[in-house]
């Protein structure tokens, strides 16, 4: 159980907590290691929490949201931001899945992969330099949880998007169902605890949207999904919950 936890948060940030080196990743190991993936996404939370509230006691709201977003990209060492932008890069790209899939393994980023992410990340600045006072801790804490909770929901089920496999081959082929309910049963609690049941199950029902739906939609264009794929779920669905907080929460209020 805490091997796991440690492989996942060792994928997820660029903390180590032990030599990676020394140790043996078997696929089932990581595919284990996802249900752990929402407990890491609110220990990233708490982390962001913290910088808001420092950064908070002496800076404007507008450096604080950016110094937010920069420790929150520097902390993950910009995986998903990658994966982001390779996936944009893919949609973009005329031609065959396989065609698509080489675009994406480029290891340069094209004009419209770097339009969109600098779109993403103008998003995520402005979502979280709006977020309501009263429930900003609380949306902060879940922010990174939404996110890592709708990588696992698309991995189960899914294929590998390449022929020869990669770096999500092994999530992919050895995810269990178990997972999948542990990550949820993490995420559902962190959640409705902290947000309410109500407001907790519409943000879940809104990543189980996002996260399926963009499993559908890239399985039609690349033939599958990649780590790319997962990483630019995790942007989008952490961008929408942004973007949703308004509504939902006046919809629960109302």
């Amino acid at each position: 159980m805490i091997r796991s936890c440690l492989l996942a948060w060792h994928f997820l940030t660029i903390i180590p907590l032990f030599k990676s080196s020394r140790v043996q990743l078997a696929p089932r190991e990581l595919a284990s290691s996802m249900q752990w993936y929402p407990a890491v996404g609110l220990a990233i939370g708490g982390i962001l929490v913290a910088g808001d509230t420092v950064f908070g006691m002496v800076l404007t709201p507008d450096m604080t949201a950016l110094l937010i977003l920069c420790v929150l990209v520097v902390l993950t060492g910009g995986l998903h931001q990658d994966g982001l932008a390779d996936t944009i890069d893919g949609l973009g790209k005329r031609g065959s899945p396989a065609e698509r899939l080489a675009v994406m393994k480029d290891g340069s980023i094209g004009a419209l992969g770097a339009t969109g992410l600098v779109l993403v990340l103008g998003l995520r600045f402005a979502g979280i330099l709006h977020l309501p006072s009263p429930e900003r801790t609380g949306l902060l804490l879940c922010m990174p949880v939404i996110g890592k909770w709708a990588m696992v929901v698309s991995t189960f089920g899914s294929s590998h998007a390449r022929v020869g496999g990669g770096l999500a081959s092994g999530f992919l082929n050895e995810i269990r169902l178990k997972d999948v309910l542990w990550a949820t049963l993490w995420a559902g609690v962190a959640l409705c605890a902290i947000l309410g049941w109500q407001a907790g199950g519409l943000f879940l029902g809104l990543g189980v949207a996002v996260a399926r739906g963009m499993v559908f939609l890239c399985s039609r264009v690349f033939g599958g999904i990649t780590g790319d794929v997962l990483g630019a779920i995790n942007e989008v669905t952490e961008i929408l919950f942004l973007l949703a907080v308004p509504p939902i929460l006046l919809l629960v209020v109302s």
